[in-house]
């Protein structure tokens, strides 16, 4: 058996102790040199305060090329940035990060988390409701049978075409003996309609709203994905008419609103869409009438600046009584509510999203009281 020395055991123990010590010191060092919690994670804290200023000034944003629309159109949707930037925060074990997410959870929940609730009522006056039934719709029959099956007293609908409007008048008639259809728009109800007319919503197809019918076809300017559909609906598309209610006269205004589209050379293009807002708010504006109910699709939501003419006299039904966010569009995975319910002089006691019928819209409804 080999016996080291007795000065080799020595050396030896007096070695690994060194390196012990040594490595000790390493270590203190790399713990000391690392950040501190609240220094660790500037990236994610940087993005977190990002995301609350755009939520809090987004009404700053330009709306240049669209941007400042297409921003609102999908502001609730920004709410999903912050479990993720937590994430991050929590995996990185940053304390700024997660101070500074309190800015964005707070400006949503300010302005969303009210849409988390149920806040309908039992009872009502009248039940209204519409439904964008898609000029392209295989089945014009069966979505009027789905319509009035929901029991609604006022039923709107908006993108009818000349070939589907027999059809709904036929299929609807029994259920509802009074209606009137202006354009791409009509109104069906169980009570008495009077004093109908168009709205001249000034619907702009941009460089197409001076092209003659021949040129049409070969030029449609930044329009150029537009669906034959879109030209084919390019008339009449707002009316306005008075039901007549046990509780008295109820305004009623159904609209369509020009379409938004996303195109390389223009941005988010919302000319039409805009033009028109601004025209149905002068409208309601200037109506002497006490109780109005709006109904219709608007194609934006009521967060986009271009609804401020509206929304400063009118509520939202769906804000006010619904329960959720009522994402309308499109009808197979509805990211955005652009069916629209907006009352002034009566009261929304529920609002809700009925289940598909056909059309590549949901249909929405409220429960209006006096």
């Amino acid at each position: 058996m080999r016996h080291t020395p007795p000065s080799a055991r020595t050396r030896s123990r007096r070695d690994t102790g060194a390196g012990t010590w040594r490595g000790g010191i390493r270590r203190a060092i790399r713990v000391c040199s690392r950040p501190g919690p609240w220094k660790r994670g500037p990236v994610l804290a940087a993005a977190a305060l990002l995301l609350g200023l755009l939520l809090l000034l987004h009404a700053q944003i330009t709306d240049r090329g669209g941007l400042g629309s297409l921003v609102e159109t999908f502001l609730p949707w920004f709410g999903l940035f912050i479990p993720v930037l937590l994430i991050g925060a929590l995996w990185r074990r940053s304390a700024s990060a997660v101070a500074a997410l309190l800015l964005p959870a707070v400006m949503w929940l300010h302005f969303f988390g009210g849409l988390l609730g149920d806040k309908s009522r039992p009872g009502s006056d009248l039940t209204v409701a519409e439904q964008n039934v898609n000029a392209d719709n295989p089945d014009p029959a069966g979505t009027a049978r789905g319509l009035a099956a929901s029991g609604a007293d006022v039923l709107a609908l908006v993108e009818l075409t000349p070939e589907a409007t027999g059809t709904y008048e036929k299929v609807l008639a029994k259920a509802y003996p009074y209606h009137t259809v202006q354009g791409t728009v009509g109104l069906w109800s169980k009570l008495p309609l009077s004093d109908t007319r168009p709205v001249d919503i000034k619907t702009d197809y941009g460089p197409l709203a001076d092209t003659k019918p021949v040129d049409i076809k070969t030029d449609y300017g930044p329009l150029a994905d537009t669906k034959p559909v879109d030209i084919k609906l390019a008339y009449a598309r707002a009316l306005r008419t008075t039901v007549a209610t046990d509780r008295g006269p109820l305004t009623v205004y159904v609209a369509h609103l020009g379409s938004v589209r996303l195109m390389p050379r223009n941005g988010y293009w919302t000319v039409s869409r805009d033009r028109g807002a601004q025209a149905l708010g002068e409208a309601i504006a200037a109506d002497p009438s006490k109780r109005v109910v709006l109904l219709g699709d608007l194609n934006g939501t009521m967060d986009d600046r271009a609804f401020a003419g509206i929304t400063s006299q009118m509520h939202s039904a769906q804000d006010a009584a619904g329960n959720g966010f009522g994402f309308t569009w499109p009808a197979r995975f509805p990211v955005v509510r652009i069916d629209q319910i907006l009352v002034r002089g009566v009261e929304p006691e529920s609002s809700w999203v009925l289940p598909a019928t056909g059309g590549d819209h949901l249909p929405v409804a409220a429960g209006i009281s006096w």
